[in-house]
């Protein structure tokens, strides 16, 4: 019996199968894949938020269980770079194609 890869599990993007242009999010599932297979520079490559992400989701478990002093303006900071960095790699994406 063969074991089904993550890629077998991935939603397809609608706004692409619908409208014909990728979204903000595309390619974050396939970076999150190419994460757990080791290929961390591909990963980078394919959505550069994803280790922007990961620290904001990793702060906000952490701030959970730890109350971290100024914790709120970290997560707002987290937050702004997360979405500056996918705006920018979007329109990067969008007009270097």
């Amino acid at each position: 019996m063969m074991l089904k890869g993550i890629e077998d599990y991935m939603l397809p993007c609608l706004n692409k199968k619908l409208l014909g242009f990728e979204c903000l999010g595309c390619g974050l599932q396939r970076s999150i894949a190419l994460l757990f297979k080791g290929e961390f520079l591909q990963a980078f490559y394919m959505y550069p938020a994803v280790y922007t992400i990961i620290g904001l989701f990793g702060f906000l478990i952490i701030n959970h269980f730890k109350d971290i002093k100024y914790g709120n303006k970290i997560i707002i900071i987290l937050a702004l770079l997360n979405v500056v960095t996918i705006i920018s790699s979007y329109l990067i994406k969008l007009y270097l194609k």
